[in-house]
C-alpha cells in the first residue's frame, strides 16, 4: 500500500529549521473566543471570496493558499473546523485560527497574490527557556529510540516473556515489527514512535509498561516525550494509504496492533486514550467514509465512543458496544474471539428520535452488568461520599450550598481536584475568586502541604499539577449566561470536558436585569445549565448560597436562594452543613439531600486540615465524652445516691461478663412525684460508655432551660457536649420536681411489674456507639 507522507503526522509538528511555522498553540491557554463563529458564516465568507471547498464530516475543505497553484491543483488540503474555524495544512503544516485566516484571505486579496508564503505566520518568537526545552525533548527522544532494540533483535525467549507480562502472546512478532515497536530494556517497557512531518522524522514516543495484579489482569502504565499536552500522535497513521475509506479508532496502541492483525483494516490509537479526542487530529481522519469506534470494553469507553462520534460525524461512525462477549480488542484475541466479526456487528451512533425497548435492550442489560461503573468516577479522598452517591456521572447536575465562610470553594475544589487526578477533563468558572487564588489552593491540596513553607519543592508539585487536564475560564464576576455557555460548549468540544464548576451563580449573575424579577433570571440560568449538562453529557456543578437564616438553625433543601427550581433540575444536592458550639470549635459535615441516582441520601462529617486546605482526612478517633460531676447529695439523698450507684455497677459488671449488646427500648413511664435521686456516673471506663445525666422531669425545663446537647454522627461517633450549668439549675427548681436518673435495662426489667398501668411519657437521650462496652442506658422522665 502506498503512504501519504503529508498525512502522517498527527499533531502541532516543528517546522524546518526548528522554527515554528504556525500561530502558538491555542490549547495552552485558557482563553476562550469572546463570539464564536458558525458553519454558515464560515461558508459565506468563503463563498464570498470565491474560493471552492468540500464539506466535509467534521471540516471544510479548502485548497491550500500556502503552496503555489500548479502544485496544488485540485488537492483540497487546508482543513476549516466547523466548529471553531481553526484551519491546518497538511501540505505546509501551518495552522492558525478562523481570524488568522480571514487576515491572510485579505492580504492575498489586496496584493492580487496567488499564494501566501507559509513563514506569514510565522508565530511568536520563542523564549530561550521555550527552545531548551524543546531541544532537551526531542535528545531524550532519540536517546530512548536509540536506546530501545527492536524485539527482532532480541531472543526469542525473551520475546515470549515480554509478551507473557503483557499479555500479548497472540501477536505476531510480524505486527509488532510492522509498528515499529521496540523493547526498552531498563524499565522493560515497550515503546511506540510517532513519526511525522513531510520527512516522516521521529516526533516522540510513548513507553508503556505492564504490572499483574492479583486479579490476572494487567494494570498499564504511560508515559510520553514529550509530555501528553504536547502529544499528538494517531499511532498506525503511517500505514494508512490514501485511497483506505474505513479506519477502525481504537483507545490504546495494542488495540490498534490487535485489530490490525486479525481483521486486516486500517486501525488507528488516539494519543490520549478514551479521556479526549483533540480536534487537531481531525483533518487526518477526513478521508475515511467509515469509522468504527472499538476504545475499550468498559462503561466509561462506551461513553467516549458516544462523545467522540459527535466530533467526528455521527453518520459516519459506528460503535462496538461493550460487554462479555465484546471485551477490548487485545483482549478479545487473547480470548480467540472473531475481531471481524464484532466489527461486523457494530451499530450506527445515529439514533432516532423514537426508539423500542428493542434497540434499548441491550443498553440495559450492559447497566445491569457493569452497576459499579455505571456508577460513575469513584473519589479517593471521600470514600463516604461513595457510599452515598455511588460515584460522579456525567451528564448530572450537582446543586451545592452552604453557609458564608464554611469553606464551599475549598471543598469544591478539593473534590474536583480528586476527580482531575483520575483523569475526568475539568473546566474551572470562578467568579467570586480570582484563578491564581484558587490555582494555589488546588495546588495546596494536590501536594497535601503548604509550599510557601517548602519553596524548594514548588517546581516538582508545579510539574505534577500542570499536567492535570484542568482548564480555567478567564471570567471574573458578572458575566452573560450565553457568553459563559458559549466558553462552556466551546471547551466540551477542544478538551472534552467532562466537569464543569460555575462558583458562583450568585457572582455570575451579579445586579443585571434589575427590573426584571432575580427570581425569574435565575431559573432560567438554572434551566441552561440543566439543558447543557444533558446535551453535552457533562457534569455540572452549580455552588449557590443560601438564604439568610438564623446562624444555629441548620440548612436544608429549601435553604438554596431562589425558587424551587434549582433543587427540582438537580440530579444531586450538597449541603455544607456547619455547626457552631459555644465550648468548642464548629464542626462541619456534608449532608446529600437529593440523589436522584438511586435515592441514598445521608450526612457524614469533615475534618479540615488547615496546612494542607484539604476536607479529606480521616477524622481522628472517637471524641471523648465529657464527665458531668455529681452535685453535692444531702443526707439521705446521699445515702440513696450511693446505693442506686452501687446497684448501677453490678448491673454494668453482669452485662460486660455476658457481652450481651441489647437496642434501646422506649422510654417507660414512672410516676411524677417519684423520689428525687442524684445521679453517679457509670463505674467502668469513661470513655467507652454512655454517661449518665441528670434531668427534670419538667418538660418546660428541659425545652427552654436545659442546655444539654446530643449530635448524632453517621455510625462513627457519637457526641454529648454538655453545659454543666444545669445542675445549678436543678438545685433551684420546686422541691415537687423529681429529676429522675439513668435506668439500666435490668433494672427497668424489674420495675415494669411495679409501674401501674396508665399514660405515660418517655424520652431517650442514649445513644448506641460501636465501641460502647458498658450497658446502654437510659434517661426516664
Amino acid at each position: 500500500m502506498g503512504t501519504d507522507k503529508r498525512s502522517q503526522d498527527a499533531g502541532f509538528p516543528l517546522a524546518h529549521g526548528g522554527t515554528r511555522a504556525f500561530k502558538k498553540d491555542a490549547n495552552s491557554n485558557a482563553e476562550f473566543p469572546a463570539s464564536p463563529i458558525t458553519v454558515t458564516e464560515i461558508k459565506q465568507y468563503i463563498r464570498s471570496k470565491d474560493i471552492p471547498f468540500h464539506d466535509g464530516y467534521s471540516c471544510l475543505h479548502v485548497p491550500s493558499i500556502f503552496v503555489q497553484p500548479p502544485a496544488r491543483r485540485d488537492a483540497f488540503s487546508l482543513f476549516v473546523d466547523k466548529t471553531t474555524g481553526q484551519f491546518l495544512c497538511k501540505d505546509t503544516l501551518v495552522e492558525g485560527s478562523w481570524e488568522d485566516l480571514q487576515d491572510c484571505l485579505e492580504v492575498m486579496q489586496k496584493e492580487e497574490q496567488d499564494f501566501l508564503s507559509p513563514h506569514v505566520l510565522l508565530g511568536y518568537p520563542e523564549s530561550v527557556e521555550e527552545q531548551e526545552d524543546r531541544e532537551c525533548e526531542l535528545r531524550e527522544v532519540q536517546r530512548i529510540w536509540s536506546s530501545a532494540v527492536p524485539l527482532t533483535d532480541v531472543p526469542e525467549d525473551e520475546v515470549q516473556l515480554v509478551k507473557t507480562m503483557f499479555q500479548i502472546t497472540k501477536l505476531s512478532n510480524a505486527t509488532l515489527k510492522k509498528f515499529g515497536v521496540r523493547l526498552f530494556k531498563p524499565t522493560k517497557s515497550l515503546v511506540f514512535p510517532w513519526f511525522g512531518g513531510p520527512d516522516s522524522s521521529l516526533k516522540g514516543v510513548k513507553l508503556l509498561s505492564a504490572q499483574n495484579t492479583d486479579t490476572e489482569k494487567v494494570i498499564y502504565k504511560e508515559a510520553t516525550v514529550p509530555k501528553c499536552s504536547s502529544y499528538y500522535n494517531l499511532f498506525g497513521l503511517p500505514l494508512v494509504s490514501r485511497m483506505d475509506s474505513e479506519v477502525v479508532l481504537t483507545g490504546h496502541e495494542l488495540d490498534t496492533l490487535a485489530v490490525s492483525q486479525a481483521t486486516g483494516l486500517p486501525s488507528v490509537a488516539l494519543p490520549r486514550g478514551v479521556s479526549c479526542l483533540p480536534p487537531i487530529l481531525l483533518p487526518y481522519l477526513e478521508q475515511f467514509k467509515q469509522v468504527t469506534l472499538w476504545l475499550g470494553g468498559d462503561i466509561r469507553s462506551w461513553e467516549a465512543s458516544k462523545i467522540f462520534s459527535r466530533k467526528l460525524g455521527l453518520r459516519r461512525c459506528s460503535l462496538v458496544r461493550p460487554g462479555e462477549y465484546r471485551p477490548c480488542p487485545v483482549e478479545a484475541l487473547a480470548q480467540g474471539k472473531n475481531l471481524s466479526q464484532i466489527v461486523k456487528a457494530s451499530i450506527p451512533a445515529a439514533h432516532k428520535s423514537i426508539v423500542s425497548f428493542r434497540q434499548l435492550r441491550e443498553d440495559v442489560y450492559g447497566e445491569l452488568l457493569n452497576t459499579e461503573q455505571v456508577a460513575g468516577v469513584k473519589w479517593t479522598r471521600f470514600p463516604e461520599l461513595n457510599r452515598i452517591l455511588k460515584g460522579h456521572r456525567k451528564g448530572e447536575l450537582t446543586v451545592f450550598t452552604g453557609p458564608t465562610g464554611s469553606g464551599k470553594t475549598t471543598f469544591i475544589s478539593e473534590l474536583a481536584l480528586d476527580l482531575c487526578t483520575q483523569g475526568v477533563n475539568t473546566l474551572w468558572g470562578s467568579f467570586e475568586i480570582n484563578n491564581v487564588r484558587l490555582a494555589k489552593i488546588m495546588l495546596t491540596q494536590f501536594a497535601m502541604q503548604r509550599l510557601e513553607e517548602n519553596l524548594e519543592q514548588y517546581d516538582f508539585w508545579a510539574d505534577k499539577f500542570e499536567e492535570l487536564p484542568l482548564y480555567f475560564m478567564t471570567f471574573h464576576g458578572q458575566q452573560n449566561i450565553k457568553t459563559v455557555l458559549d466558553t462552556m460548549q466551546h471547551a466540551v468540544y477542544l478538551y472534552d470536558i467532562n466537569h464543569v464548576i460555575i462558583d458562583n451563580l450568585q457572582f455570575m449573575m451579579g445586579q443585571e436585569n434589575l427590573s426584571v424579577d432575580k427570581f425569574a433570571v435565575q431559573d432560567h440560568i438554572i434551566g441552561a445549565f440543566r439543558k447543557f449538562a444533558t446535551n453535552s453529557s457533562c457534569h455540572v456543578t452549580l455552588i449557590i448560597h443560601p438564604r439568610k437564616e438564623e446562624d444555629d438553625r441548620e440548612l436544608q433543601t429549601a435553604s438554596i436562594f431562589g425558587s424551587a427550581k434549582a433543587s427540582q433540575e438537580a440530579d444531586n444536592v450538597l449541603i455544607l452543613q456547619e455547626k457552631k458550639l459555644v465550648t468548642c470549635p464548629g464542626r462541619r459535615s456534608l449532608q446529600v439531600t437529593k440523589n436522584r441516582f438511586d435515592g441514598d441520601v445521608g450526612i457524614f462529617p469533615l475534618d479540615f486540615i488547615k496546612s494542607s486546605l484539604t476536607f479529606s482526612a480521616p477524622i481522628k478517633g472517637k471524641h471523648k465524652l465529657r464527665k458531668v460531676p455529681p452535685t453535692k447529695p444531702e443526707n439521705e439523698e446521699a445515702e440513696k445516691g450511693n446505693e442506686v450507684a452501687k446497684e448501677a455497677k453490678e448491673n454494668e459488671v453482669a452485662k460486660e461478663a455476658k457481652k450481651k449488646k441489647e437496642e434501646v427500648k422506649k422510654v417507660k413511664a414512672v410516676k411524677a412525684n417519684k423520689t428525687m435521686e442524684t445521679l453517679q456516673p457509670a463505674t467502668g471506663n469513661f470513655q467507652k460508655c454512655v454517661c449518665m445525666l441528670t434531668v427534670d422531669v419538667s418538660h418546660d425545663f428541659i425545652a427552654t432551660r436545659s442546655q444539654t446537647k446530643l449530635r448524632f454522627m453517621t455510625e462513627s461517633a457519637c457526641e454529648f457536649y454538655i453545659n454543666l450549668g444545669i445542675h445549678n439549675e436543678l438545685k433551684r427548681e420546686k422541691k415537687n420536681t423529681k429529676p429522675r436518673r439513668i435506668q439500666t435495662l435490668a433494672e427497668q426489667d424489674r420495675e415494669q411489674q411495679l409501674v401501674p398501668d396508665g399514660p405515660v411519657r418517655r424520652s431517650m437521650v442514649g445513644c448506641r456507639c460501636r465501641s460502647l462496652t458498658a450497658e446502654h442506658t437510659r434517661v426516664i422522665m
